[in-house]
């Protein structure tokens, strides 16, 4: 039995160490989405690995939508952003109140963050300013908060950001910037722009108590 273990202890750790080497062959290579990767041939021969190692890793990721295979073609990148995994998660993970609560709890701390890095270094938001004055109701608060968190310029923060809205997104869908809204929006940026931490802190808690009320209306939780 304890042989068994081990040896399904040895293969996922092959696995795992296939899966990091494809992740930083991409990487190196600079390919995104869209792109078509290497035939397993020609991974197995890269990576020094067997190809039937090889094909598992890559169905593990053609599985979560990851990648996908095209007859005859060959096997392309997909757009992480968009992949049947935010909307499989969302279906299951969101209707669970504690999870619900520590994805706005963790966004709303991405999204302070940002503001406090722009506010201490006296980044520039003068641009997005601008954006959001000559807005005739086009603009969603993803499109706003997003470019607050690129001027932070914290990649990793941006990243996990956009997975969270994501999840928001698939149950109230996109939110549009309200006459309300825009009036808060350019009383933080302004605040921002002027160092005037009273304001930032305001207009920030009063979107959050906004969004609040919109996700608390949201009917999924019917």
């Amino acid at each position: 039995m304890m042989t068994n273990v081990n040896s399904l202890h040895s293969q996922s750790k092959v696995y795992i160490g296939i899966v990091h080497q494809l992740r930083e062959m991409i990487s190196k290579d600079g390919l995104g989405p869209g792109d078509k990767i290497p035939s397993e041939r020609e991974l197995s021969e890269r990576l020094n690995v067997g190809r039937s190692s090889v094909r598992e890793a890559l169905r593990a990721l053609e599985l979560l939508g990851l990648i996908e295979t095209r007859r005859g073609e060959g096997t392309f990148l997909k757009d992480f952003r968009n992949h049947n995994l935010i909307d499989l998660l969302g279906m299951f993970i969101l209707q669970d109140d504690k999870a619900l609560q520590d994805i706005k709890c963790t966004k709303t701390m991405i999204e302070k963050e940002a503001l406090r890095s722009i506010f201490c270094r006296e980044l520039d938001v003068s641009d997005l300013i601008m954006k959001v004055k000559k807005d005739n109701g086009a603009l969603t608060w993803r499109e706003i908060f997003e470019e607050i968190i690129l001027i932070s310029n914290n990649y990793l923060s941006h990243r996990i950001w956009n997975i969270l809205n994501d999840y928001e997104t698939f149950i109230i869908g996109e939110k549009k910037i309200t006459p309300e809204i825009k009036e808060k929006l350019l009383d933080l940026l302004t605040g921002l722009e002027k160092q005037d931490k009273e304001s930032v802190q305001a207009a920030y808690k009063k979107i959050c108590e906004i969004g609040e009320l919109e996700l608390t209306n949201s009917n999924i939780f019917l």
